[in-house]
């Protein structure tokens, strides 16, 4: 029995239609927390601000939720430091004597050269997906602005390199979580299971497909055509009253009087916040580890506690460990003193607030959902009316929904799984394939969700508008989308 049944929809549904009208995120997600906890206070409009602002307040009781903030806000520092240090001007440096070798022998393959480099990048940094889009926004945005390549380009090859790539290779934060959900299903072996799940997991696969078919093909459609166009023939990287997830102040940063710029200067504490996450995703869960499997060997225990180390205190320590070297690092070389690293820090945390009140807002909405059981609601009414043959088509359009109205794929799945497995069991359908669409249509549903915290990460490292990179990528994503939609009605029809 659910107390708001159809109304519990009202909160995300009302917050992502004021988003893309309006294109004010931050107006559009307070009004949608104000409006799911006026209703849970029986329309009391007095009591439900009260409860919106505690709601704001409590997302920080949580401490992954506040881990997260924390880290996006100190990869700010990092972010300017290696502007500041001429890391980044050195990398322009490199990667333009490489890219005049190829230009000489074919126009234009510079750009697809580049823009490969960037989805490669993020598909090899599968270790946490908000690590892979900030890398792949510090790298490559400079040299997509110097190509004339839009940002809504650079954030739609980031977005869809990256959460893909964590769930298809599970070895991070993502594997962790999905195998702690199947062996709450009675999963003797959630490690096995998960993996032949990824067989089918269809839209990630298609949506790192896609972007490659992008890249060669050469050839955009949509609002993405338009801001290439722009970009080109205006030269304008933003479209006219655009709103960056950026400030100017953490995107236009110079390099220091007098210093050489050096690409080992960015590539270097990129790297080390790079490695450190496995390395703590292993620290963090070896005490599970050792519990759990005394008597396995070291290899395999590392590679469970891998799966179940803590990702946001992962991320977290890797960006201080990565900053500290960078002061450290620069501060040999004489590029900066204690004054100006402290000062550079702050600096970069400020350019980073409003993404960092952008996540607390995505976070509080997620709440509100929870509490009205939104997606508990969706998923059970579609419960009703399947059949065997549809349970793969089904579940992956309700995850969908879920994850879009909700910004969630994690939440996501642990809603689906726990109604996708059981139910898959009862009507005999393939249970393997049920998982691995109830996953695919979180990561799809949250890809194009203007609430979800990875689109607004890829927004925030490209330094694009956040309602143009939705809208830009939307079309690419609802194709593969669709297409992996087909292929479960499809396999489920076929039997």
């Amino acid at each position: 029995m659910h107390e708001y049944g159809f109304l519990s929809l009202l909160p995300p549904v009302v917050a992502i239609l004021l988003a893309i009208r309006t294109k004010q995120v931050f107006v559009s997600l307070l009004f949608g927390i104000w409006l799911g906890w006026v209703m849970i206070n029986d329309w009391n409009l007095l009591q439900g601000s009260f409860d919106t602002i505690q709601a704001l307040v409590d997302v920080f009781k949580d401490a992954g939720n506040t881990r997260t903030i924390m880290f996006c806000a100190l990869v700010g520092a990092l972010i300017i430091f290696i502007q500041y240090s001429g890391g980044v001007e050195g990398f322009i440096i490199r990667v333009n004597r490489l890219l005049e070798k190829y230009e000489k022998r074919k126009g234009g393959s510079n750009r697809i050269i580049v823009q490969l480099l960037a989805w490669l990048t993020g598909m090899l940094i599968f270790v946490e997906s908000s690590i892979s889009v900030l890398t792949v926004g510090a790298l490559y945005r400079p040299v997509f602005d110097r190509l004339k390549i839009s940002r809504e380009k650079l954030a739609y090859i980031a977005d869809s390199s990256s959460a893909p790539s964590s769930i298809l290779i599970p070895f991070n934060g993502w594997g962790a979580f999905i195998m702690s959900l199947l062996a709450a299903e009675g999963f003797s072996d959630p490690f096995a299971t998960m993996v032949y799940a990824m067989g089918y997991n269809f839209y990630p696969i298609l949506a790192l497909i896609g972007v490659l078919i992008i890249i060669f093909w050469g050839k955009d459609f949509g609002p993405m055509a338009s801001a290439e166009r722009r970009v080109k023939e205006e030269g304008k990287l933003l479209r006219d009253g655009a709103q960056p997830m950026v400030s100017d102040d953490l995107t236009d940063t110079k390099v220091k009087e007098g210093v050489r710029p050096k690409a080992y200067n960015m590539v270097i504490p990129i790297v080390i916040m790079v490695l450190l996450m496995p390395i703590m995703l292993a620290y963090t869960g070896w005490e599970s580890a050792m519990a759990e499997r005394p008597d396995a060997s070291f290899g395999s225990k590392v590679m469970y506690a891998i799966g179940q180390g803590s990702g946001s205190t992962s991320v977290l320590i890797a960006v201080i460990t990565s900053t500290l070297f960078a002061m450290v690092f620069y501060g040999i070389q004489g590029i900066m003193k204690l004054k100006e690293a402290v000062d550079l820090t702050l600096k970069g945390i400020s350019g980073m607030m409003p993404l960092a009140l952008l996540m607390m807002m995505a976070f509080a909405i997620g709440a509100v959902c929870k509490q009205m059981q939104t997606g508990q609601y969706v998923a059970d009414v579609a419960s009703t009316w399947l059949s065997p043959s549809l349970v793969p088509f089904i579940v992956f359009i309700v995850s969908c929904f879920i994850a879009f109205s909700t910004g969630t794929s994690w939440g996501t799945f642990a809603i689906m799984i726990a109604i996708a497995v059981p139910m898959s069991r009862e009507m005999d359908a393939n249970v393997y394939i049920t998982i691995a669409a109830a996953l695919g249509g979180g990561v799809f549903g949250d890809h194009c969700s203007p609430i979800s915290d990875t689109t607004i990460l890829s927004s925030m490292a490209s330094a694009t508008d956040h309602i143009d990179h939705v809208r830009t990528q939307f079309p690419y994503a609802f194709i593969m989308g669709s297409i992996a939609a087909l292929l479960y009605l499809i396999i489920g029809l076929l039997g």
